[in-house]
């Protein structure tokens, strides 16, 4: 594996790449308040069966680019950094993983660029429009999600999270997975991550861009993209009642959960991950779309 910067205009994407330069192109995007470490054990199962693969830090992580306005971290945008990678990988089609913030990514990527898509793997996170519905129709999901209305504080969330060195995130990731399932590398690794200038700023923006405007998908919201959804049950954040009805824009998908896992669902079940992201991107090969 080896670390390569990826550029989208003035935008650089701090990037692990492994795997043979000829092999389909997987590229995983991971979530908030992560880095490309989430997909520490997908990377090598993926190269080594012969996929190139791109983990990028997304924008505003790592020693990605960090832009200050809060619209350059419009899923419109963000999309754009995808593009980017498959434009690098020279290839007319990738294979797309995301989670969480990653995901949701990935979801709007397959709804805008379709034909530039050969297969979507999605963890625990719902199809945008079935999160929207659920956050007006259900007081419970709101309750699940009141860390995005305090980030649309100004300053004050940059300003608290970082108190005890990083003790808020350390303690949701710990209290909120499966024990065991992030060591203390896991933990150092994001808090070097947390600790470069600028990045909490940027992680926060990318839930003020999402409270400030709706988008709406240009050519409806039905996913036409082989899709699996990988879904871990005990997720304190996004009820699973979600991922049943995500399942419902899909034209071809399938739902997996795990009732024994939780919304941090690659460190919990990394082997499970990688065969199941593995299967799906053979069945659906980029050399056939």
């Amino acid at each position: 594996m080896n670390t390569n910067y990826i550029y989208n205009g003035p935008i650089a994407l701090e990037t692990r790449c492994a795997g043979p330069d000829d092999g389909e192109v997987v590229v995983l995007l991971h979530g908030f308040p992560e880095c490309w470490n989430t997909w520490k054990a997908q990377i090598p199962a993926l190269a080594e069966a012969g996929y190139r693969v791109f983990a990028p830090n997304m924008r505003g992580y790592g020693q990605s680019s960090k832009p200050s306005d809060v619209a350059d971290y419009h899923v419109d945008e963000l999309i754009k950094d995808v593009d980017a990678i498959r434009r690098y990988a020279g290839v007319e089609k990738i294979h797309l993983v995301g989670h969480d913030w990653g995901a949701m990514v990935a979801w709007w990527f397959a709804l805008n660029k379709p034909e530039q898509l050969a297969s979507l793997t999605i963890l625990n996170v719902p199809h945008p429009t079935v999160f929207l519905n659920t956050l007006k129709r259900k007081p419970l999901q709101i309750l699940k999600s009141w860390y995005v209305f305090y980030f649309q504080l100004p300053y004050l969330p940059e300003l608290t999270v970082p108190f005890g060195n990083y003790f808020i995130f350390r303690n949701v990731l710990k209290r909120t997975s499966n024990q065991g399932s992030y060591t203390a590398e896991d933990i150092q690794t994001l808090v070097d991550h947390w600790k470069i200038p600028g990045t909490m700023r940027a992680q926060i923006n990318y839930y003020r861009s999402a409270m400030r405007s709706q988008p709406v998908p240009p050519h409806g919201n039905t996913v036409h993209t082989p899709t699996r959804i990988l879904w871990g049950e005990n997720d304190l954040a996004l009820t699973v009642d979600m991922a049943h009805n995500s399942v419902s824009m899909l034209t071809e998908g399938e739902l997996i959960t795990y009732p024994d896992a939780t919304h941090w669902l690659a460190h919990d079940k990394p082997e499970e991950v990688s065969l199941r992201i593995l299967e799906h991107i053979r069945n659906h090969p980029a050399s056939k779309h």
